[in-house]
């Protein structure tokens, strides 16, 4: 049986990354690469406030994006 890894920020190491932090990334930074911001680094990479990416991830919610089911 295969079992997941739990993902990891690149930056500050934070554990688990959720599911909405792995869509918002490859969203925003088209990250397929398998490595992936928490949202506080995100925010920090983007130089943007963190309430600015929750407001996407709702925007892209409310939009049907399968990234954030």
């Amino acid at each position: 049986m295969k079992t997941k890894t739990e993902k990891s920020c690149i930056s500050c190491d934070k554990k688990p990354i959720t599911k909405d932090e792995i869509g918002i990334n490859k969203k925003l930074l088209d990250a397929d690469n398998g490595h992936f911001y928490c949202l506080k680094c995100l925010a920090k990479y983007l130089d943007v406030d963190v309430q600015d990416i929750y407001d996407k991830i709702d925007e892209f919610k409310e939009q049907g994006c399968k990234l954030f089911e």
